[in-house]
């Protein structure tokens, strides 16, 4: 997920408010100390969590001698570029480098373009402004997932039962809406939407905040590309939620919880790649259609299409790496 620093540079109160409130990854500050006294967030100060001219660097670019000398620095070490004559060439070649750029940003159209440039985007930006406004639209973007995940249409070619065995929920801190879920399959090739539990029924309240997401084996998406196994989640982790437009936003996990239930074996296909998941059988347990409505696993059958996504490779640790790996 992209990072959203705030400028406390000279000390503001009601800025730092906004920046905590708002979920901000830190803020750079002359001293910790006031940043401290109103809560816990990641400092960059000469007494803060990260030093400046130490742990991260400040360049300002005015010319092509400070673009070259910000390149070089990029290649090795987070930086904070400044950009007074703002422009989109020298942050094109800042992150053709590496990952390591921070920009500052005065307005929400900046902070747009700084993070989705060549379609990347810089690692995070640094919001410089004095309305504490401005801080909360900026991070309510980058939360709201501004790059997406590209997902496929998935046709349904078995839906049959698959016995007994444990099932994870998992309840976030956050509610979701309708059309939202998580990408969750039975390999680390081929994930399925899992919808969450917004909808109105006549077995169960509604429990917006939780994914019945599958068996305790299976792969879910999190955060920065990664995977994790279900059975490993905690409260605390942090989890991707995805509509079936593509938008992503992170959430924290709150409880966790297995029990053991009948399961149902669904498996599609899309363009040739086969990709299966493993769901409780239950009439509330629902994955994501191409318009965005919920369909039951119970009322699935050969020929429907839902929502997913196909990738290649394999996984280790929960990392993509490109390597001869057989799930089936």
């Amino acid at each position: 997920m992209k990072q959203v620093f705030v400028d406390l540079r000279p000390w503001d109160k009601e800025l730092a408010i906004a920046a905590l409130e708002s979920g901000a990854t830190g803020v750079i500050a002359e001293s910790a100390g006031p940043v401290r006294e109103l809560g816990r967030i990641l400092v960059i100060a000469p007494d803060g969590d990260l030093i400046p001219g130490q742990d991260i660097h400040e360049i300002t670019i005015g010319n092509t001698e400070d673009q070259a000398r910000a390149m070089e620095a990029a290649r090795t070490c987070r930086i904070i570029v400044h950009t007074p004559d703002w422009t989109i060439i020298p942050l094109e070649n800042l992150v053709a480098c590496g990952d390591n750029v921070i920009a500052v940003v005065s307005d929400i159209k900046e902070a747009e373009q700084a993070l989705t440039v060549l379609e990347k985007g810089v690692s995070g930006v640094l919001v410089r402004t004095d309305d504490p406004d401005l801080v909360r639209s900026v991070c309510r973007m980058v939360q709201s997932g501004i790059s997406g995940q590209q997902l496929h249409r998935l046709t349904v070619t078995t839906v049959k039962p698959a016995g007994m065995g444990e099932r994870v929920c998992v309840d976030t801190c956050s509610l979701m809406v309708d059309g939202e879920g998580m990408l969750v399959g039975n390999t680390s090739s081929g994930f399925f939407l899992v919808h969450a539990e917004t909808l109105v029924n006549p077995y169960v309240a509604p429990r917006p905040f939780r994914v019945n997401a599958g068996g305790v084996h299976a792969y879910l998406q999190v955060v920065e590309g990664k995977t994790a196994y279900l059975a490993d989640l905690k409260a605390g982790d942090r989890v991707m939620i995805v509509h079936g437009n593509g938008s992503c936003r992170e959430a924290t996990v709150g409880r966790v919880k297995i029990e053991r239930r009948p399961l149902f074996l669904v498996e599609a296909e899309s363009e040739g790649q086969k990709v299966s998941i493993i769901l409780q059988n239950a009439e509330t347990i629902r994955l994501v259609r191409p318009d965005y409505s919920a369909v039951s696993v119970t009322s699935l059958k050969p020929g429907d299409v839902v929502l997913g996504r196909v990738e290649s490779g394999g996984r280790h640790f929960g990392m993509a790496i490109d390597e001869t790996i057989i799930e089936k």
